[in-house]
């Protein structure tokens, strides 16, 4: 638990109060508004769902109908005032239990829900002082966590330009990473909220996954990496502020164009994927350091994309996707053919020549910045994850885009460009860099599809199925490389495409 006071001078601070909680909101956790009528329940939670909204929406008081919810605001939001509540009994009829699955419940006079409180709770005591309020704020739970974090980001915030800056929430969730956007006149900066990774289970020798995996820790793997990158003239945010113990940064605002988003759009991405393409080029005639210097806090190691990582990803196949579509385990003997044929590839993953390789060199990681010129009009966001490997690697990641289509006779002319763009370049070996791109494509398919089935499966998380048929049209094209042909074979006999296509969503 963690609690403290907040002075409410006018009701501008009350909905100021709304606001901030908004950006920390998460589906099954509930604020419970405690105080007198007139103390400014309804008027914080009036802002609260505003903010959730993005919007000045109309938010009536549901002291008649008890319940008001909200499915179109960011998170799903339900409003409850449980002042005319006639009896306990008329808890159950209103279905708090099921709402709590799937909304943010924020509730007025809570003290009638008789104890069906969530373990994840935030509590607001409103009381009157002097001419203005306080607000006593009570976390449990995860919204200990998040008082703890907002805390924090208000004392890191006062120390920066930033002090004064609207807040408004842009991407992530109250958990590992999160980010906002901070608003000053005409000036926009955005704060990266980077808390310590916690440790997963032990999955293997001793380690989580994330460890073998080589997932970043800690902010300090942003703030090295992109420095490196801004310093050889990429278009990573700059770090504007830092402070790397909180986990906490303000960095360069890129905008809004994500790939993504202007694929959806149906924009002509000609020119933008080209210069992704290109940016990989020019990234490969580069030597990468194996450290990096963390500002003002010592060394950042990138580590090798090596084996061990690579095979835990894979094992996603078997450990997660396997179940999900079969609804059984595989056996001991095919688990085993299943890892001896990827021990047998990975002498394709190797080079004389490893760069850093960004690992999420995709639509969503990419911004488009067209003011400015050449390959720097590609912007690099969520760097975290950066390694050492091979350059096929984001190149497959790039044209082999689990969440949008990239048309098959577009990425065939990208890669033919690549080639052709580093024919000349020493040491370049076209039929090789084919060969890995066709592996790390059948090795990247393999893991998302592991990690798509466990999202749905563990998590619920049911919407990332309709990636699947996309991820498995990629997996099939990679598998016809005739160096990959042991590996099409225990396909076909395992997980085939029919299997993999036809899976419920």
């Amino acid at each position: 638990m963690i609690s403290f006071q907040r002075p409410l001078i006018d009701t501008e601070a009350t909905q100021a109060l709304g606001t901030e909680l908004a950006l920390m909101a998460k589906a099954g956790s509930v604020i419970c508004l405690h105080g007198d009528l007139g103390a400014g329940k309804t008027t914080l939670a009036r802002s609260f769902i505003q903010a959730l909204a993005g919007d000045e929406i109309e938010v009536p008081s549901p002291t008649f109908t008890l319940v008001q919810t909200y499915d179109a605001t960011r998170i799903p939001v339900a409003h409850v005032d449980l002042y005319r509540l006639s009896s306990a009994g008329e808890l159950d009829e209103l279905g708090l239990d099921e709402l709590l699955t799937t909304h943010q419940l924020i509730v007025e006079w809570p003290e009638r829900l008789a104890g069906r409180l969530s373990a994840d709770r935030l509590d607001i005591r409103l009381t009157s002082k002097g001419k203005g309020r306080e607000a006593a704020l009570e976390g449990h739970g995860a919204w200990a966590l998040a008082l703890k974090r907002l805390a924090a980001i208000a004392d890191f915030l006062k120390d920066t330009d930033w002090a004064k800056a609207t807040r408004l929430f842009l991407e992530g969730d109250a958990s590992f990473r999160r980010y906002e956007r901070l608003v000053k006149g005409d000036e926009t900066a955005v704060l990266m909220d980077m808390a310590e990774r916690p440790d997963g289970p032990i999955v293997k020798h001793g380690k989580p996954y994330s460890a073998i995996a080589h997932l970043a820790e800690n902010i300090n793997a942003v703030l090295a990496v992109n420095n490196c990158l801004t310093e050889r003239g990429y278009s990573a945010p700059r770090i504007l502020a830092a402070r790397a113990k909180e986990g906490l940064a303000v960095i360069e605002d890129m905008g809004s164009d994500v790939y993504g988003r202007m694929m959806l759009r149906g924009e002509d991405m000609t020119v933008p994927l080209d210069e992704a393409m290109r940016l990989l080029v020019d990234m490969a005639r580069l030597d990468w350091p194996a450290k990096a210097p963390i500002p003002d806090n010592g060394w950042h190691h990138v580590s090798d994309y090596d084996r061990e990582a690579m095979t835990i990803e894979v094992e996603l196949v078997v450990d997660w996707f396997w179940p999900f579509a079969k609804a059984s385990t595989p056996s001991d003997k095919d688990r085993r053919e299943f890892l001896d044929i990827w021990n047998e590839l990975f002498p394709l993953s190797d080079t004389t020549r490893p760069v850093w390789i960004m690992r999420d060199y995709h639509s969503p990681n990419l911004m488009w910045l067209p003011e400015r010129e050449g390959i720097k009009r590609v912007g690099l966001i969520d760097t975290q994850d950066c390694v050492m490997g091979h350059p096929a690697f984001d190149l497959a990641s790039l044209l082999q885009d689990a969440r949008v289509d990239i048309d098959f006779a577009i990425a065939d002319e990208l890669l033919d460009r690549y080639c052709a763009l580093r024919k000349d370049d020493p040491g370049f070996d076209e039929a090789a860099f084919r060969s890995a791109y066709a592996f790390f494509g059948a090795q990247r398919s393999s893991k998302i599809l592991g990690i798509f089935a466990r999202l749905a499966k563990r998590d619920g998380k049911r919407g990332y199925l309709r990636h699947i048929p996309r991820v498995s049209r990629y997996l099939e094209r990679n598998l016809n490389h005739p160096r990959l042909a042991r590996l099409r074979d225990w396909y076909d006999r395992h997980l085939p495409q029919s299997l993999r296509d036809s899976l419920p969503q």
